[in-house]
């Protein structure tokens, strides 16, 4: 693994070299240097400097660009406008530094200086409940950032903080009891959609007899106070909910094609040990007082709209717990055991207030470090009329359905591109196209931000789509596939050729993968490493239009072109992994 500077640091350090030695009063001072539409780079720094030493800007630029050490990397460097400086490496400058990057199976990419141990929790459905249209941004969010930060080096513990206690499981193990056949199965050929149609039919039943007998409410309630006191068949029966939801889980997260398994899964119920001690010990150190019965923590800062203090409450009147304190229970458990420095909840917008005061709640207990966690909200899905998408009915929106659907539109895509592929190979492209689809219109759209689920443009080939970054991919092994039919020769960095402007841009955007990439692993928004692959593709798509490839003038300029076609695809093909998103060979 080779750690491979970009040609900005490179830049930047024989800049501030310069500034160092013709302005001592401002060294360490930094240039400021940004990428710019009239070189290579432009440094905007010395306008403030001219500023602070009261000097005129342009003769101080002037004066640093004289006394920039060249090193076989810059290329021109000239004065602009009130005091800029407009830089351009040199094409071998450019070339050299890519061939290096592709000479290393990470691509110059480097580990983080001081990996850490982090948690990311993520996903977060209930048991015995169909995931919906709600759970894609939390789950697709935070197998990006997994992945992502295992890239980076990082130990990454993954958590799935499942709804697999509560009131409502009374009702429904009390009807499993007095109607034992009720999850009752053979081998099912579609396991997910099958445990799935079990659980509603159950979920179904209960609450029907529950909301018109009254005597098998009180049945329920009474097998609450059962499985809370760990009755050994109340909790086979509740185990039984629970795996026979994992079952279905797991079918929609192998559809979507995340990393999520078994082994991820620490529902509420883990905690439920803690929950007496940690209350205990909340109200023993006084962060935590007893209200109306409850056992509740207050915060100066959080008000209803009747001026009253609104509190966290760890544990009810009737001495039962909600999931603040199982939150809490978590957060010790993580940090105190499990060694988290830092601790990532994709959650959406909606929890920040109760997240605020969990995370405070914890700090003033002493079991969460200043800076560890970070809930990371999450907008809304909306539908095309702005609201949250529903279906017609105005129900929400069944994921496996959601998923099924960008399949099928993704099919008639592949058709329409490539009618003479075998069934089995487009239905795997459709596959590839679909899932992609929909995880990449959620990914490239800001977290926090709300977004359309409009499938029409998510599968189109045109825009900021990932079937556009996946055809760029296919195209480029496309090329790639003719040259090798035609014997054309390797694919060779040729570091003394003229670069054409598009093959420039191209190669400066390569450059830039690595500080994407960190800059990403630092805000935590998956967004940003979108955005950059839709730029490479968009630049890739210029260089195919004007740089000939196979029909280049020379043999060298043909491998050279192949070598830039090349890295670009196996740039593609890294970030769009990072993202969770396969990238087909044909397409």
């Amino acid at each position: 693994m080779t750690a491979v500077p970009s040609l900005s640091t490179s830049v930047q350090r024989l800049l501030s070299a310069a500034i160092d030695a013709a302005l001592p009063d401002a060294a360490g001072a930094d240039p400021l240097l940004r990428p710019s539409d009239r070189a290579d780079f432009q440094a905007n720094g010395l306008l403030a400097l001219a500023k602070r030493l009261k000097g005129n800007p342009r003769e101080l630029a002037g004066t640093v660009a004289a006394g920039v050490a060249r090193d076989g990397l810059i290329g021109g460097i000239e004065v602009s406008g009130p005091g800029f400086l407009n830089i351009t490496v040199t094409d071998e400058a450019l070339v050299s530094t890519l061939a290096t990057r592709a000479a290393d199976e990470r691509l110059g990419v480097p580990l983080a200086a001081a990996p850490g141990t982090m948690i990311i929790e993520y996903s977060q459905p209930n048991v015995a409940k169909e995931m919906h249209v709600g759970h894609l941004r939390s789950t697709v969010i935070g197998d990006a950032l997994v992945r992502i930060m295992e890239f980076r080096g990082e130990k990454v513990i993954r958590r799935n903080h499942i709804g697999d206690w509560g009131t409502q499981f009374g009702m429904l193990i009390q009807y499993l009891t007095e109607h034992p056949g009720e999850l009752d199965h053979g081998a099912d050929a579609d396991a997910g959609d099958a445990a799935m149609s079990r659980l509603n039919r159950l979920y179904r039943a209960s609450r029907a007899v529950f909301d018109s007998d009254a005597e098998f409410k009180e049945r329920a309630r009474r097998r609450v106070v059962a499985l809370q006191a760990g009755d050994p068949e109340t909790v086979a029966l509740w185990r039984r909910i629970v795996d026979e939801s994992t079952v279905y889980f797991n079918a929609v997260y192998n559809r979507l094609d995340v990393l999520l398994t078994d082994d991820d899964i620490v529902g509420e119920s883990a905690y439920n040990s803690d929950l007496a001690t940690l209350a205990d010990e909340l109200e023993q150190s006084g962060v935590a007082v007893r209200s109306a019965g409850a056992l509740c923590v207050f915060f100066d800062d959080v008000r209803g709209q009747d001026g009253e203090p609104v509190p966290l409450i760890v544990r009810k009147a009737d001495g039962g717990f909600g999931y603040a304190a199982t939150d809490l229970a978590a957060i010790r458990n993580r940090v105190g055991v499990l060694g988290a420095d830092t601790m990532l909840y994709i959650v959406d917008a909606r929890q920040a207030l109760h997240f605020k005061m969990v995370f405070e709640t914890a700090r003033r207990a002493g079991w969460l470090p200043e800076g560890v966690a970070h809930h990371l909200p999450f907008g809304t899905v909306l539908g095309k009329d702005g609201k949250p998408f529903k279906t017609r009915s105005g129900e929400t929106v069944r994921l496996m359905d959601l998923l099924d659907e960008a399949v099928e539109r993704a099919a008639e895509v592949v058709r329409s591109k490539a009618p003479d592929l075998p069934e089995a190979e487009a239905a795997e492209r459709a596959r590839e196209v679909g899932i992609g689809a929909v995880k990449y219109a959620d990914l490239s759209t800001s977290r926090t931000r709300d977004y359309v689920f409009d499938l029409d443009r998510m599968v189109s080939l045109n825009g900021d789509t990932s079937v556009y970054l996946q055809y760029a991919y296919a195209r480029i092994q496309s090329i790639l596939r003719r040259a090798a039919e035609r014997s054309a020769g390797p694919a060779a960095a040729h570091r003394e050729l003229a670069l054409a402007p598009a093959e420039r841009a191209l190669g400066l955007h390569l450059d830039d993968f690595a500080e994407t990439l960190e800059g990403v692993a630092a805000s935590y928004e998956p967004h940003k490493l979108a955005g950059y692959l839709y730029a490479l593709a968009s630049h890739f798509t210029t260089f195919y239009d004007q740089c000939p490839v196979l029909r280049a003038e020379d043999a060298a300029t043909v491998a050279n072109r192949l070598f830039l076609c090349g890295l670009t695809a196996r740039t593609l093909a890294q970030g769009m992994a990072l993202l969770g998103i396969e990238t087909p060979e044909r397409l």
